[in-house]
């Protein structure tokens, strides 16, 4: 758009949208442009700034006599729970943002999750190595591969973000709503990530690691624990196996009984059957870990 201005900007893509569609409704023309650290800035031809400007101050009047609540009354509770304020909430509001809710924004100004959620599956994945190395100084990688496949597995993400109840902030779509996306382990482990990466962004690498070791410290501690111990395995599948064996129960069988997201972080949910009954389910980034987790649950229950 040649020859514009910028007259408002805002750390929530939310409210540049309705800031944008309430000009599109008076026939001004704008854009969002993308600022540092998470900026929308709504860009408008110079010659109709001066009445962009006057209906947004027009509207914001209006909105500040209403409940309208702001994105750090929306998020304060979460933050809360997290034991993190963020300096920048956009960057928050983006960590939380599902594909869905940006597929159904017909403008285009929605980004959802996913550079973040990958941004913080490394993150996470550095400081949980560190970690390892720390706690755990003499014992081989075989050891640490364990421990952190264990720590940083698609249950683990999910049961922590229940912790802090993250599936009530999750903004989805109308379409995810309604099929319980805020209750898919599949979803909310993979926005956990995303908040991992915008706390990253927002206050550097120490505080992302103060945040990682506050809540998977003792994640490390109790897998380090079975790690020492006889009955650790990577191999709950044949553990159950020996154990159904031994009580004469007979062999498991898995069964598929769901798969969710995108081909790239599709998650797999299997039960396992013993004498024909579901007895567990486990989840997975791929049938085979899935499979793991389900054998892994059942052995706990059976046991």
């Amino acid at each position: 758009m040649s020859d514009s201005v910028e007259i408002f900007r805002s750390g929530s893509s939310v409210e540049a949208e309705v800031v944008r569609g309430l000009l599109d409704a008076h026939g001004i023309r704008s854009m969002v442009a993308m600022g540092g650290h998470m900026i929308f800035r709504i860009m408008v031809m110079a010659v109709d700034a001066s009445r962009a400007s006057s209906l947004i101050a027009g509207h914001l009047d209006v909105a500040a006599a209403t409940e309208v609540r702001r994105l750090s009354e929306t998020l304060g509770p979460l933050e809360a729970r997290m034991g993190y304020k963020f300096r920048d909430l956009g960057l928050l509001e983006h960590a939380l943002t599902h594909r869905s809710r940006a597929h159904e924004d017909a403008s285009g100004g929605v980004i959802d999750n996913e550079s973040l959620e990958f941004l913080g599956d490394a993150v996470l994945g550095f400081v949980i190595a560190d970690m390892l190395f720390t706690h755990f100084p003499t014992h081989d990688e075989g050891y640490k591969s364990k421990v952190k496949a264990s720590i940083v597995s698609s249950v683990s993400l999910a049961r922590l973000a229940e912790d802090i109840e993250l599936g009530k902030f999750v903004l989805l779509g109308r379409g995810e709503e309604k099929t319980g996306g805020r209750q898919k382990h599949a979803i909310i482990a993979d926005c956990y990530e995303a908040v991992i990466a915008a706390i990253y962004l927002d206050g550097g690498v120490e505080a992302a690691r103060a945040f990682i070791v506050s809540r998977f410290g003792p994640l490390l501690t109790s897998a380090g624990d079975q790690a020492d111990e006889a009955s650790f395995t990577d191999d709950w599948k044949s553990a159950l196996q020996e154990w159904l064996q031994a009580n004469g129960r007979g062999l498991p069988n898995y069964r598929l009984a769901a798969s969710e997201g995108p081909a790239h972080r599709r998650v797999f949910v299997v039960d396992v059957l013993v004498q024909g009954e579901p007895i567990a389910r486990g989840e997975g980034r791929a049938k085979k870990e899935a499979e793991q987790q389900a054998a892994k649950a059942a052995l706990a229950r059976l046991r």
